[in-house]
């Protein structure tokens, strides 16, 4: 006797029962992409003025920091002319005057470059540090002067020691010696002013890039 089977589902029913999920699966797959990218934006997609914004915050902590770096470096150039100076202190002779006098060189040349850095950082700084940038400006043209006159006594030291006497050499020592303490405080003013531009601009930044973060949540 022969046996009949009889099939529960036809057989294009069971076909669209298994073709349906995974037509779904593929499709959710191949959505998941797309949203991915809507909800991502890449700094080459902000708008021109999102982008110039950005690239003037960079700038301005960018020489900001410089500034900072080279008001240091200017500080200790000049604390070690200072200090090269007070320990000749009582020696007469031309070699000590010569050390003194690249010491001081090494001090001017260190303070023009921070003048430089500070006029750059200035003419980046964003609205918030222009005060600060300004400051920080004034302090590093004022080292740069006390840094040259520094200088100029040293080298008026070195002749004054190979040519004049002890009374009108150490005459000049002694001037090359307060100048050089002029020039110490100078640049440790300009330093100060130079760390609290970098400061007030990083938290300039900081201040920027948070509401920045809450938008996009």
């Amino acid at each position: 006797m022969a046996h009949q089977t009889f099939l529960l589902f036809p057989p294009h029913r069971v076909v669209r029962t298994l073709v349906a999920p995974i037509a779904i699966a593929m499709g959710a797959a191949a959505f998941a992409p797309a949203a991915l990218a809507q909800d991502y934006t890449s700094p080459a997609q902000l708008s021109p003025s999102e982008g110039g914004a950005q690239r003037a915050r960079d700038a301005a902590a960018r020489t900001a920091h410089d500034a900072e770096k080279a008001a240091r470096k200017a500080a200790d150039a000049a604390q070690a002319a200072a200090q090269k100076s007070k320990v000749a202190a009582g020696k007469l002779s031309k070699a000590l005057a010569e050390g003194i006098r690249r010491a001081a060189q090494k001090a001017a040349e260190a303070a023009r470059r921070l003048e430089e850095k500070t006029a750059a950082s200035s003419g980046k700084a964003v609205e918030e540090t222009r005060d600060a940038a300004r400051a920080a400006q004034e302090e590093s043209t004022k080292a740069a002067a006390a840094t040259r006159e520094a200088l100029a006594r040293a080298e008026d030291s070195v002749q004054r020691a190979a040519q004049s006497g002890k009374e009108e050499a150490e005459k000049a020592a002694q001037a090359t010696r307060e100048a050089l303490d002029k020039a110490e405080e100078a640049t440790r003013n300009a330093a100060r002013a130079a760390a609290d531009l970098s400061r007030r601009t990083a938290e300039a930044m900081e201040r920027t890039v948070r509401p920045a973060d809450a938008g996009r949540k």
